[in-house]
């Protein structure tokens, strides 16, 4: 059994006992979440796809951690003008367990 959610502007294929880095949730470490967000449930041949959300699905998941992801460098250059800029960015994530999935 596996479903479709979307959390944080993106869409993500969950199953149960998989983990998963998503955007920051204002969560604690260590404690339940429930993603009502299901745009997709599929057990065996039994698919059910929302309009845009499934109706009555639900995810739940435990917090793992907190954390920032790898450095990504952006490096901007105009040639024979002299403008060169660096700048890097790291992104904050969540890491979550999915626990299972109700329909």
């Amino acid at each position: 059994m596996y479903a479709v959610i979307r959390t944080g502007g993106k869409q993500y294929k969950v199953a149960a006992g998989g983990t998963l880095k998503v955007e920051t949730l204002p969560a604690e470490v260590g404690s339940e979440i429930v993603i009502n967000d299901v745009l997709m449930v599929a057990d065996g041949d039994d698919i059910k796809v929302g309009t845009p959300v499934v109706a009555g699905a639900s995810v739940k998941a435990t917090v793992l951690s907190h954390g920032r992801g790898e450095k990504v460098t952006i490096y901007k250059m105009r040639r024979r003008k002299h403008y060169r800029k660096s700048q890097g960015h790291r992104q904050n994530y969540t890491e979550i367990r999915i626990d299972g999935i109700s329909a």
